[in-house]
This record gives C-alpha cells, structure tokens and sequence, in this order.
C-alpha cells in the first residue's frame, strides 16, 4: 500500500513527485512509456519552446543556459531526465493503467503490470492526450496523407503535393512556417491571428507578463477570463512574415472534407495532398471508474485539481487554477498546493 500514486510521468507528474518526496511520502509513479519525457521525444524536430529558460523549470532545479533564450524540445528531454535523477523520483515505466476504482478509502489502480494500492491518486496526465480530429476527416481518400500534429516529426512523412495545416495555434504555426520552405502551404484558422513578439526590448514577453501579473493571474480574475475568452496569441513573426511573402495561404475554418477535398466557412473549396490536424487534444479517462467527479456533461469538475472524492487529484489541466497551469512555467505551483493539501488531510 502507498501513501501516494501518481500516474504520469511528465512535467506534471515530476513536479508532484518533487513534493512527494520533499514530504517524506511512500509514493510511486506510473507511466506507460519507456523513458522519461517521452512525449517530448516523439514531438517534430524542430520544437522550439516560446517560453524562455527562465520559466521552462520545474521546482528544484535550475534550466541550464541563457535564461531568456528558448530551448529546442531536445534540450527539454535532457532537462526533464536530469530532472527525474537528480531526486531520484520512483518511476515504474511501461506500466499502463487499464482501471481504477475507489473502494473504502483505498484506490486500486490496475495495469498491465498487476494492481497497485494507495491511499492517494493524483492523476497527472496532463492536456495533451488524445489527438482531436473531427470526425470527416475519414471521409477523405485513403491516399490523402493525414497526420495530427502530434505525429508530424519533419517534412520526410509528407507526399508529393501540397499541405494544408488545420489550426492557428503556435504549434500550427510552427509547422507551417517550416513546410512552407518546401511545398505549397495552407493555413486553416478560425479566427483572425494575432502576433506577439517573443522578445521586447532584449527580455523574454514572458518576463513583460511576469512583470504585469499576467503568468499569476487565476482562472477566475478579471484578466484570467479576457486571455482565455480570446485565446493564445502566436508568438514571433515568422507566421506573419511567411504570409505577407505569400509563402503560406491562410485559409478560413475547415468545416467539412471529402474525398480529396476540404470546404472552408466561406464555402470555398481547395484539394488537399496533405493535412495535418492541429487541432489540440481533449483529456478522456475511460479506465477512471470514480463518475462522481464528472458532471452530466462528462467535464471534469475540481477545484484546483482537487475533488470531491477525498485523495483523488488531477494536475496538468489547461487553467487548473492559472495561465501556466498546464505548462511548465506553472505546473510546479500547482503540484506544491495539491501536495500540501492531500498531506493536510492525511496528518
């Protein structure tokens, strides 16, 4: 029996894992990848993070290199398993969770590799799970090369042709940017972009919204509600500058595909070689047999990642309590409060 099991072995389950041991807690973690930072391994080569050194560290340990310089996604992977040495966190790999259920206080947590016990559950699988593709996308042609933007590494995986890129996020954005160097690149996005520099007068933005208040403003605030009812900015000008040079074609909402091609909001109509779908991720937890902490809607409900089942906790949530509640700048102060909290119920 443990005190604590924390199932993911991310950013997110690292940092409870700092605190878990900071507290003195019999605990586990469970992953069901083969190493440390798995996800970040299996993202495209040319990741570059836009937030800076500075805000890109987890509790404990500094991120090595110019604090306002942004790290490539393998210099997080170093990151992340100097991390997990470094404090020794008990990770059990290629362990994948199948069930869990709550009986009389205990939680049972079955996997592949048979069932584990624990007083507490903190479930720190975080935002990016399963990839979101709307559903007419399988009335496309077979020979139509579709990727989501979790499984696109680099230009090799695409076919002759063109591309259109789904979704006006900064990883969208990104991907865009780099095929565009290569092939006849679209841009499909719901709403019109807006730009922002990643660095103002030599400093990280992120700085300038450290400074502002911005990164610890909650979910609840005033400035907390207008960010997420207008959603994330692209940071850096690479996007903006490859349209202006008509190098990428920016295209309105994708509302419907078949066959080889997609129809947009304004009802106009392109043929498509390629499509890569960034468009996010939802969180579903099929083997969580606790329903009491979903509403009727199927949505999560917690209050800063705890529950209303005592001892269950989430982390890693987009806006669990503030901005960086789901990335690394962030996930660090919530993994202390839920820590606090579940130790708090335990004495």
């Amino acid at each position: 029996m443990y005190d604590t099991i924390v199932i993911g072995a991310g950013q997110a389950g690292l940092a409870a894992g700092y605190y878990l041991k900071q507290f003195n807690q019999n605990f586990l973690i469970l992953d069901k990848g083969r190493e440390v930072a798995e996800s970040w391994i299996n993202r495209y080569d040319s990741l570059v993070l836009f937030t800076p050194r500075m805000y890109d560290a987890l509790p404990g340990l500094q991120f090595e290199g110019e604090s306002h310089g942004f790290p490539t996604k393998n210099e997080m992977v170093r990151y992340l398993k100097q991390y997990a040495d470094k404090f020794n966190l008990p990770i059990k790999f290629q362990t994948e969770v199948v069930n869990v259920q709550n009986r009389k206080k205990t939680f049972y947590i079955e996997t592949n590799q048979g069932v584990f016990e624990s007083k507490n559950l903190v479930i720190a699988t975080g935002a990016f799970q399963t990839p979101r593709v709307p559903s007419f996308s399988k009335k496309m042609l077979k020979d139509i090369n579709q990727l989501h933007s979790s499984e696109y590494k680099n230009p090799s995986q695409l076919i002759e042709g063109n591309v259109l890129i789904v979704g006006g996020g900064n990883s969208g954005a990104q991907i865009a940017v780099e095929l565009s160097k290569e092939k006849e690149t679209y841009l499909a996005i719901s709403q019109k972009l807006s730009y922002l520099p990643l660095v103002l007068n030599r400093k990280s933005i992120f700085w300038w919204f450290d400074k502002l208040g911005i990164l610890k403003a909650s979910s609840n605030s005033l400035i907390g509600k207008a960010i997420q009812k207008k959603g994330d900015p692209i940071f850096g000008y690479e996007l903006k500058e490859a349209v202006k040079r008509m190098e990428v074609s920016l295209k309105p909402k994708v509302i419907d595909g078949k066959q080889n091609e997609i129809t947009f909001k304004d009802l106009t109509t392109l043929k498509v070689d390629n499509i890569i779908w960034a468009t996010g991720f939802h969180s579903v937890y099929p083997w969580l047999e606790i329903k009491e902490v979903f509403n009727t809607e199927g949505k999560l409900v917690h209050h800063r990642g705890t529950t209303s089942v005592k001892g269950l906790y989430f982390i890693g949530l987009p806006w669990q309590y503030r901005r960086g509640s789901a990335l690394l700048q962030g996930v660090g102060f919530d993994a202390r409060y839920i820590v606090e909290h579940l130790k708090s119920l335990s004495n």
